[in-house]
């Protein structure tokens, strides 16, 4: 397979199918975190490359869609250790986004969203702790899946902060990206015990997972505050087609997410510290050992996680789990959030300084209530005028998953194409 985007690591890294199912004849491609068994994950970092050992096993979400009949293609680059948004990595390059070749293709499942944007593969798969498939799908024009958390087995994933860590898709098709979940989630309900993996209960029923045709939504709900994130412009585009679904209007009502005293930058200076607690705990005792070499900004990233405390924390962990009664309660079963999924379209390429980083602050503004909730988010691709790709998401309700993605297949047809 010719590579000009740049978007994997390894394409000699194949498997056949072995079963017949909803994936039949598709094509996929993973992130280099996975374990494939006789090969090494690299993580985007050569030092994690040479200090591991090959793969005993193959991860089990792997092992769901190859027997589901889809087809491996090989495994795509990373950001360093999954540490960033950007898809910019100081060893191995950067991935082409399909659709603006001078803009990042954003992180870390950077090349797995170019290799579905470009059409090297059906769909892709990557993982996505604070963004990382939401938003390279944003950037390059894709759909894109986060499941409600622990509903896909992380078994054999490199973690990088594991009570936030999901196993994510992405496709340019929404019935694909709805393909890959039944694959996934139909043999994978939100935890093999029957209870789920959040700090809170929720009285929703676990066989709407197993539905051939959930129920619909009838509640739709819009965030003030993250709706006045992105440019003006890039807010009418997504709010014109928001507007333009069936039902929104006559069920729509805008809310504030947040106390009355708090904003979206107090949620997301939570979960920045509560992961950054959960990456030094994974991951310093290997950076203690090895001393690897981490290009820019990763290395300051880890370098202020190893400073973090963790008695320190409380106020943030309060405040999680505060975010998950209040989006649980309120989403309930038939309720969907919809929120930008990014500020705007991707950052040009090399973007340093003041910047960057407020447009970074921006994006895990959105990003962030996913993430602290647990709950499951899909974006869909919008392209503005001049091509480039933005993205409309919506939030389900905990383990909705499966009633999202039909809920997004019914109301988008439409195929991406780079």
């Amino acid at each position: 397979m010719s590579d000009q985007w740049r978007a994997f690591v390894d394409t000699s890294m194949k498997r056949p199918a072995n079963g017949t199912g909803l994936l039949t004849g598709l094509t996929f491609a993973v992130k280099d975190v996975f374990d494939i068994k006789g090969a090494t994950s690299g993580a985007g970092n050569p030092d994690w490359l040479r200090t591991h050992e090959p793969s005993e096993s193959t991860a089990p979400s792997i092992l769901a869609l190859l027997a589901n009949g889809a087809r491996l293609e090989g495994t795509t680059q990373t950001d360093e250790l999954m540490y960033s948004l950007n898809g910019e990595n100081a060893h191995y390059g950067t991935p082409i986004n399909p659709h603006a070749p001078d803009r990042i293709p954003g992180g870390s499942s950077s090349g797995s969203a170019v290799a579905a944007a470009a059409g090297l593969v059906d769909f892709a798969v990557g993982t996505d702790t604070g963004g990382s498939v939401r938003i390279p799908s944003s950037y390059c024009g894709l759909y894109g899946f986060r499941p409600t958390h622990g509903a896909v087995s992380a078994e054999g994933v490199i973690p990088l902060a594991r009570s936030f860590d999901t196993i994510g898709w992405m496709s340019r098709s929404a019935k694909i990206l709805l393909d890959v979940g039944r694959g996934l989630l139909e043999q994978n309900p939100a935890n093999s015990d029957g209870e789920s993996s959040l700090s809170i209960e929720s009285e929703h029923d676990i066989d709407l997972l197993f539905n051939i045709s959930p129920p619909s939504f009838t509640r739709f709900l819009t965030a003030e505050e993250a709706w006045s994130l992105p440019e003006p412009d890039d807010r009418s585009i997504l709010l014109a087609k928001l507007h333009g679904l069936g039902d929104w209007e006559d069920n729509h009502t805008a809310i504030r997410l947040t106390e009355p005293e708090e904003s979206l930058a107090d949620w997301s200076a939570a979960f920045r510290v509560l992961q950054g607690l959960e990456i030094a705990r994974e991951h310093s005792e290997w950076i203690a050992k090895e001393h690897p070499t981490f290009g820019p900004g990763i290395a300051e990233r880890f370098e202020w996680a190893g400073t973090l405390e963790e008695s320190a924390s409380a106020v943030e962990a309060a405040l999680r789990a505060r975010v998950q009664r209040t989006l649980v309660e309120l989403l309930g079963e038939d309720g969907i959030l919809a929120i930008p999924t990014a500020p705007g379209p991707a950052p040009l390429l090399g973007l340093q300084g003041p910047e960057a980083e407020a447009y970074r602050a921006k994006t895990m503004q959105l990003s962030c209530i996913a993430g602290l909730s647990g709950l499951p988010q899909v974006t869909v691709p919008v392209i503005r005028q001049d091509g480039l790709p933005i993205g409309l998401s919506f939030i389900g309700g905990l383990n909705t998953d499966l009633q999202l993605l039909y809920w997004v297949t019914k109301h988008f047809t439409e195929e991406v194409h780079g």
